[in-house]
């Protein structure tokens, strides 16, 4: 019986054939035109800010973009994958199989929406933030439609896991700080390579609402945040339990958010010698940096105002520097800085 009604629908629909090739030709054309006449605004290069570091990869100094944005170089190599675990288990968990959008995400949230009158979980996917960052729109149905189009645009022309790593790079997290990478140093003082289960959990949660969830403004509302990654991520099973519970336990530190300055003379001359470079990777100790610098501060600070130094240290051995303290406090004009 299935046999002949397949066979009846067969022939039922074989006229209509041409009408579905052409169709699809057609729309396949259209959709070509429009990604042709409206391409996707993807970034030319990789415009992050200038970052110096130590010879361990700690930041030295951090220098802006040009439109004032901190935002350090990130992929999926350099960051924890504890914080990849809870990024694409909390936010998209079929990141690597959907064509940008997921139906069942956007279904769920909508049901989700009629049925409690609120907002429950989204049905965004990755691919569609990146899209919003990308080009910014509407709150409208229009808007909406727009960011969908732009995300299967997206899938087109870039990989997987370029798209992550624009994510990676671009994703908001309060005032001009954006991306993993530049979070992790502002809110926790330390790469985002090196995340607690905790840590991570707070970075993947904090571009959801990054004015609401800032650490250092609303400790509370981001450990709260927070606990609500770690219990997801033990309800399905990617982190154990016992590892969810320690993560718990660990408070959400507020850290007041200054860019990192050590040998910012050093750190000058090397941009101005390398301006395009993403990433400088210097020769200095970071712990003997910081050493020096405090003790040339502290002594120097009861001497006479006009007063001021510079010291280099150089490893006899490789003639590379290990220390460069260029005066005595950087920008300080009485002191000559």
């Amino acid at each position: 019986m299935t046999f002949s009604f397949l066979s009846r629908l067969r022939r039922q629909l074989r006229p209509l054939w041409p009408w579905l090739r052409w169709g699809t030709a057609g729309a396949l054309a259209l959709l070509l035109a429009l990604d042709l006449a409206f391409p996707p605004p993807l970034p030319r290069q990789r415009d992050t800010s200038t970052l110096v570091v130590a010879r361990d990869g700690t930041p030295l100094r951090a220098f802006a973009d040009a439109e004032g944005v901190w935002r350090y170089p990130a992929s999926a190599d350099s960051v924890s994958p504890l914080y990849l675990q809870a990024l694409l288990g909390y936010e998209d968990r079929w990141f690597w199989r959907h064509p940008g959008v997921n139906p069942w995400a956007m279904l769920r949230a909508g049901r989700q929406w009629v049925v409690e009158r609120r907002i429950v979980s989204g049905g965004s996917t990755l691919t569609m933030q990146v899209a919003r960052i990308l080009d910014p729109h509407t709150r409208t149905p229009w808007g909406k439609a727009k960011q969908l189009l732009r995300a299967v645009q997206l899938e087109v022309h870039l990989s997987k896991a370029q798209i992550l790593a624009l994510y990676l790079e671009r994703a908001p997290y309060g005032g001009t700080i954006e991306g993993v990478e530049a979070a992790s140093w502002a809110y926790l003082g330390k790469p985002a390579s090196a995340l607690s289960h905790a840590e991570a959990a707070l970075l993947a949660v904090l571009p959801q609402s990054p004015s609401r969830l800032r650490p250092d403004r609303h400790p509370e509302a981001a450990q709260a945040a927070r606990d609500k990654v770690l219990t997801r991520m033990a309800d399905l099973g990617v982190w154990s339990r016992e590892e969810v519970d320690d993560a718990r336990i660990e408070p959400v530190v507020t850290r007041a958010l200054q860019p990192p300055l050590h040998a910012a003379l050093l750190a000058q001359r090397l941009r101005s010698a390398q301006p395009r470079s993403a990433r400088i990777q210097s020769t200095l100790d970071i712990g003997l940096q910081r050493t020096l610098e405090e003790r040339v501060s502290s002594y120097f600070s009861q001497l006479p105002e006009r007063t001021s130094a510079a010291l280099l240290v150089v490893d006899n051995r490789t003639l590379e520097a290990r220390a460069y303290v260029g005066s005595v406090a950087f920008g300080d004009k009485q002191r000559l800085g």
